[in-house]
C-alpha cells in the first residue's frame, strides 16, 4: 500500500470541476452496504442536483431475471474522508425502474412517516448508540482474544485503557475523526463491556437525517476496517454465553417531551410502546432474541418493562428526566444490526401518530 500512496493522494483539483461521488446503498440482506463511484462536475452539496444511477440487482440478491436493473436515488451528501477535497459520499435508496421502492428500501416509508405534519410539529430528536465488534480477519474471533480461547472475564474492558484491555483503538479513533470530517454528528465513542467491542453515538439529530448518518457512519467504519484488515460485525450476540451482546440503544424525545409537563407525555409514549411491544420486537434486528435474554444488561425480549436508570428494562428513563419532569427516554431493545430507518420511524409512528 505504501507504494500506492503517491497515486492515492494525487491532487484532482487542478481541474476544479471534477469530483468523485461514491454512491452508497443497502444490499440484499437489508443490512449490508454496497457502493460504487462516478466522476461528476462539481462541487455539489445538494443531493437533488446529483443524477440517479443504477446497478445490477441480480448481483446483490435484490432482483432476478433479464431485467434486473435497480435505480438508486441520491438522498444525502457527506464529505468523503477517504478521497477528501470536494469529493463526496452519497447515501441513496433503491427503486424499481417503475419508481416503486424495492423491499429493502426502508427509507421511503420512513420518510413518509417522519414528514407527516403531526410528526414534523413534534420535531423528534434521536440519539443512536451503535455498538459493534471487531473481529480478527482469518478466524472471525474478537480482536485481542486468543485464537480459539477466551480473555479474562468482563469487568476491566468497559471504557478501559491499556494493551490488555482495549483492542482496536486506532480504528475507533480513525472512524471518529473521519465521521467528523464527513459532517456526521458523531457525539462520542467508548470501549464496551465485551473486549473487542466498541460503540459510537450519533446525535442528537432531528428526523430522518439521523438514520442517513448512522448508515454512512457504518459505511465509513467498514471502509476503515477494510484498510486495517479487520472484520466488522454488527451481530447482536457475537459470542454466546456470559458475554454482553451488541445493541443500538435509541434515545428519543419530542418537542412536547422537552417542554414543561413533558414527563407525562413520556409516560404516555412508553405506555403506547408497551402495547405494540411485539410489533417493535419483530422489526428491531435479526437475531435479537439471542441478545435480549434478561441477562447481560438487557431486558427479556418477551416482556415489556420500563424503569428509571434500569439497564435491564425495555425503556430506560434517565435520572435528569425524572428530576426535571421533561426530557427523553432510551429504547434499549434495538439490536446492533437494526435498520435505523425502521426503528426511528416506528418509534415516531407509535408514540405520535398511533391512536390506541
Amino acid at each position: 500500500m505504501s507504494l500506492l500512496n503517491h497515486l492515492l493522494h494525487i491532487d484532482l483539483f487542478k481541474n476544479p470541476n471534477s469530483i468523485i461521488a461514491e454512491y452508497i446503498w443497502i444490499g440484499g440482506s437489508g443490512a449490508d452496504l454496497r457502493s460504487k463511484a462516478r466522476t461528476l462536475e462539481g462541487p455539489i452539496s445538494d443531493p437533488a442536483k446529483l443524477p440517479k444511477w443504477n446497478y445490477d440487482g441480480s448481483s446483490t440478491g435484490q432482483a432476478t431475471g433479464k431485467d434486473s436493473e435497480i435505480v438508486i436515488y441520491p438522498q444525502a451528501i457527506f464529505r468523503d474522508p477517504f478521497r477528501k477535497g470536494k469529493n463526496v459520499l452519497v447515501m441513496c435508496d433503491a427503486y424499481s425502474p417503475a419508481g416503486e421502492p424495492i423491499p429493502t428500501n426502508k427509507r421511503c416509508k420512513a420518510a413518509e412517516i417522519l414528514s407527516h405534519p403531526e410528526v414534523v410539529a413534534e420535531a423528534p430528536w434521536y440519539g443512536i448508540e451503535q455498538e459493534y465488534t471487531l473481529l480478527q480477519k482469518d478466524v472471525h474471533w474478537p480482536l485481542g482474544w486468543p485464537v480459539g480461547g477466551f480473555p479474562k472475564p468482563q469487568g476491566p474492558y468497559y471504557c478501559g485503557i491499556g494493551a490488555d484491555k482495549a483492542f482496536g483503538r486506532e480504528i475507533v479513533d480513525a472512524h471518529y475523526k473521519a465521521c467528523l470530517y464527513a459532517g456526521i454528528n458523531i457525539s462520542g465513542i467508548n470501549a464496551e463491556v465485551m473486549p473487542g467491542q466498541w460503540e459510537f453515538q450519533i446525535g442528537p439529530v432531528a428526523g430522518i437525517a439521523v438514520a442517513d448518518q448512522v448508515w454512512v457512519a457504518r459505511y465509513i467504519l467498514e471502509r476503515i476496517t477494510e484498510l486495517a484488515g479487520v472484520v466488522l460485525s454488527f451481530d447482536p450476540k457475537p459470542i454466546p454465553g456470559d458475554w454482553n451482546g451488541a445493541g443500538a440503544h435509541t434515545n428519543f424525545s419530542t418537542k412536547s417531551m422537552r417542554e414543561d409537563g413533558g414527563f407525562d407525555v413520556i409516560m404516555k409514549a412508553i405506555e403506547k410502546l408497551g402495547l405494540r411491544h411485539k410489533e417493535h420486537m419483530s422489526a428491531y434486528g435479526d437475531g435479537n432474541e439471542r441478545r435480549l435474554t434478561g441477562k447481560h444488561e438487557t431486558s427479556n425480549m418477551h416482556t415489556f418493562s420500563w424503569g428509571v436508570l434500569d439497564r435491564e428494562a425495555s425503556i430506560r428513563v434517565g435520572r435528569d428526566t425524572e428530576r426535571e419532569r421533561k426530557g427523553y427516554f432510551e429504547d434499549r431493545r434495538p439490536a446492533s444490526n437494526m435498520d435505523p430507518y425502521v426503528v426511528t420511524s416506528m418509534i415516531a409512528e407509535t408514540t405520535i401518530l398511533w391512536k390506541p
